[in-house]
């Protein structure tokens, strides 16, 4: 299907031919009310990885609303995700329709200024919506509505929404406690240099501080189709709980690599044909990670149909569809060493056991990897897993969690072959976020093997988390447009 992933890409003249700003212009002639309303009906969820429902998020925006400053949406752009490549895709093929949700959001929760977040490296995707930008804006679609682009470090937890905002405020993208469509987070302590001396600012304070919505651009897409031809027909397709389509991404062991949009509910199977190719020849799935998210889906599931619900039931999650395929000659200790490894690498360190037992779980199992690991290896990975996430303020340590805990549930076999049999040695399985895919093959960032706990690319890891090593700056002002901190 091809609702938000254009068959080929998309020029301003081409996009408003096709009805482009209808979306907007019908959003100004209404209530905002009636806009949150009708993506409401339509089921429309959060297409980031966590399904939430999009209206809800709209709503507790508008709620909350400041009296005095108006709001500001940020489409999140910052595709970190291991596996994923569909932001980028969608970008690619039509900017103009994620700008266009951007703009109907924005005057649905009295917005006056969209941010567009992307990662500085993104160059190509940059020049894009830039352009794109100018032409929207020089067509009357952003009226009172400030559009800008903000560039974001390479650091996988830009993509987290609290953190994302911190870096928007001029600091490092370590996770906020507080959800940013509240009131937002009152910027008040002495000597106050990170995320986690923030309070949560709240009604009864008398703050003025602005909630703001964040969404993931493919969310952001839906939209205009949504507003325009009704909630009905974006449930034409998909399920009663997970109605429309999802751009999923296929990588890893597969005939080819990319990304297609399909209706939700379609199993994953067929998509794993439809954008890879299927395994190769004489090989079949062994299990499929939806990034680094959601735990090991083992190959007998692969019927699943790619929905929240269904996805959830079978043990796993669908996450942002960024698929990672592992055919039957793969050691799946090797691939979740992998991730282990990234995971640990890219925590910030504000949670002690996220940090700490994550780099116990991603050495352990690399000594596993190894078939040098003692002989109570499983037993110590076990009590890590269960206590990485305690106190954790962001997903990231649940996903350590997640998908090790998967690795020891459903194939305890593999990882007793090395520690009990002493099995070959394998080396682990490199996870790192998509730089692009060409002709079919996904090349991956080959600088994050570089990369050390402390966020650095040194020779040798300093031994202090990022939340200790870097030295932030606090801005009680936002550094570009002057007004209060997102």
């Amino acid at each position: 299907m091809t609702r938000v992933l254009d068959e080929s890409p998309a020029t301003f003249d081409s996009y408003r031919n096709a009805g482009g700003g209808e979306a907007i212009a019908g959003a100004r002639l209404v209530e905002p009310e009636a806009v949150i309303q009708v993506v409401a009906d339509a089921g429309l969820r959060g297409r980031g990885g966590a399904g939430f429902p999009t209206s809800r998020k709209w709503a507790a925006v508008a709620d909350f609303a400041s009296s005095t400053i108006p709001s500001t949406v940020v489409v999140n752009a910052a595709e970190g995700e291991p596996g994923s490549f569909k932001d980028r895709a969608i970008l690619r093929a039509n900017p103009y329709r994620v700008l266009e949700g951007a703009l109907v959001a924005a005057v649905a929760v009295g917005a006056d200024r969209v941010v567009v977040a992307l990662k500085a490296s993104f160059t190509k995707e940059r020049a894009m919506v830039e352009r794109a930008i100018h032409e929207v804006t020089a067509a009357g679609w952003a009226e009172g509505i400030e559009v800008t682009v903000a560039l974001g470090p390479s650091e996988y937890l830009f993509g987290e929404e609290t953190a994302l905002l911190e870096v928007l405020n001029g600091r490092a993208p370590f996770p906020r406690v507080a959800p940013p469509f509240r009131h937002g987070v009152d910027e008040i302590g002495d000597g106050v240099e990170s995320a986690a001396d923030l309070e949560l600012a709240t009604e009864d304070e008398g703050t003025t501080a602005p909630p703001t919505l964040v969404g993931n651009l493919e969310t952001f897409a839906n939209v205009p189709g949504i507003v325009v031809n009704g909630p009905a027909w974006f449930r034409e397709v998909g399920t009663e709980q997970s109605p429309g389509t999802i751009v999923c991404t296929v990588t890893g062991d597969t005939v080819r690599h990319g990304v297609v949009e399909v209706p939700m509910g379609t199993p994953l199977s067929r998509v794993i044909e439809l954008a890879g190719g299927g395994p190769g020849t004489g090989r079949t799935v062994k299990a499929v990670l939806s990034g680094v998210a959601n735990p090991f889906l083992p190959g007998t599931l692969l019927d699943t149909p790619l929905t929240h619900e269904d996805m959830e039931a079978c043990g796993s999650g669908l996450g942002a569809a960024g698929f990672i395929v592992f055919d039957s000659t793969r050691d799946l200790v090797a691939c979740a060493q992998g991730v282990s490894n990234f995971l640990a690498v890219e925590s910030c360190g504000q949670c002690e056991p996220c940090k700490r037992d994550g780099l116990a779980i991603s050495h352990l199992l690399r000594d596993v990897c190894d078939s040098d690991a003692p002989p109570d290896a499983f037993e110590v990975l076990t009590d890590l897993v269960a206590n990485v996430s305690v106190g954790n303020r962001c997903f990231l340590a649940t996903q350590h969690e997640r998908v090790v805990g998967s690795l020891l549930r459903l194939f305890p076999d593999e990882v007793k072959a090395h520690i009990e049999h002493r099995a070959h040695p394998v080396a682990p399985v490199r996870i790192a976020p998509i730089v692009d895919i060409v002709e079919g093959a996904a090349a991956l960032d080959e600088d994050h093997e570089r990369k050390q706990p402390d966020w650095t690319f040194n020779d040798h890891d300093s031994g202090k988390w990022p939340a200790d090593r870097i030295d932030q700056e606090l801005h009680h002002r936002h550094p570009v447009s002057g007004r209060p901190a997102t």
